[in-house]
This record gives C-alpha cells, sequence and structure tokens, in this order.
C-alpha cells in the first residue's frame, strides 16, 4: 500500500506556477550576504599585495634563468 501512494505521488508533477527568470533573481538576490566597505577593502589591498609580490617573484626567477641560460650559452 505504501508503494502505491509513493508512485502516485510520484507521477504527479507538482503544479506550482513558474516564476519569470527576472522574480527569481531578485529572490536570489536576497540571499546574498553583502560584505561592509572594510572588508573589501582589506581583501582587496591583500589581492594587489600579493600579485605585486608574486609578479616580482616571477621576475626575479626569470632574469636567473635568463642568466644562467645565456652562461650555458656561452660555454
Amino acid at each position: 500500500m505504501a508503494d502505491s501512494a509513493k508512485k502516485e505521488k510520484a507521477a504527479k508533477p507538482a503544479k506550482t506556477a513558474k516564476p519569470s527568470f527576472w522574480k527569481g533573481v531578485k529572490v536570489e538576490f536576497k540571499k546574498i550576504s553583502w560584505p561592509d566597505r572594510e572588508s573589501v577593502l582589506k581583501q582587496s589591498v591583500a589581492v594587489v599585495g600579493i600579485s605585486v609580490v608574486l609578479g616580482a617573484v616571477i621576475a626575479v626567477l626569470d632574469f636567473v634563468m635568463q642568466y644562467g641560460v645565456n652562461f650555458l650559452k656561452s660555454l
């Protein structure tokens, strides 16, 4: 008996009105927890700082490898 009840529920699609796309977007935007200005500023400074440091490390490695290749070519 329980099996037939499950089959009946599975066979019937839910009768809900389809919300429009923009209504769904509005609902989802209400769920977002936006960070405060101070948090965004700290994270932006961290990203820029790490990018600069990483760029400097890559530049140094590039110059060292270029020097090594030129040294090996001169042998």
